[in-house]
């Protein structure tokens, strides 16, 4: 079983109501908080190592860090073989900062998405932005609904009750 699987059956597993489940929650996201807080510090290095080292290098568990290589693997420039990791593995974090801000706003994670470290990469305008983009993203916007007296979408120039809206 690969590293990636025995991180998402153990972690998705526990129950977040429990107090195991509670502390080991929060026990990841305070490390995951402390990890970005160090990436962000320099975002444009590339961050490179194996998971043990990187695991080491951040002061986490090897489970810890495949859990935080899932989570940001969307958020880089290039995508790391997540699938078949495994402690040996060569990794490379190199961060895109925008699509990372705004996975973290989509995901709700608030602890992550307003961490002051943002505040030398993008201006609160350019975050309030990118905020409001990925939140947009997600609305679903129902088209006017045609009445039947109105022309008909098709362009005919009929009405609508008389052309697509007709009960055929």
């Amino acid at each position: 079983m690969s590293l990636l699987t025995e991180w998402r059956e153990y972690a998705y597993g526990l129950d977040d109501r429990t107090p195991e489940g509670k502390n080991f929650w929060l026990q990841y996201f305070n490390a995951e908080k402390g990890i970005y807080q160090q990436i962000l510090k320099e975002p444009e290095t590339v961050i490179t190592g194996t998971v043990q080292e990187l695991a080491d290098k951040y002061g986490i568990s090897l489970q810890f860090m495949v859990g935080f290589l899932d989570g940001i693997d969307e958020s880089l420039k290039t995508p790391n073989n997540i699938e078949e990791m495994e402690a040996d593995t060569e990794v490379t974090i190199e961060i895109d900062p925008e699509k990372l801000y705004m996975n973290m706003v989509g995901c709700n994670a608030e602890w992550l998405y307003t961490l002051e470290e943002w505040d030398a990469i993008f201006t609160p305008e350019k975050r309030k932005e990118l905020y409001k983009t990925e939140k947009s993203s997600k609305t679903v916007i129902k088209p006017p609904k045609v009445g039947r007296n109105d022309p008909c979408p098709c362009g005919s120039g009929k009405k609508y009750k008389f052309c697509c809206g007709a009960n055929k």
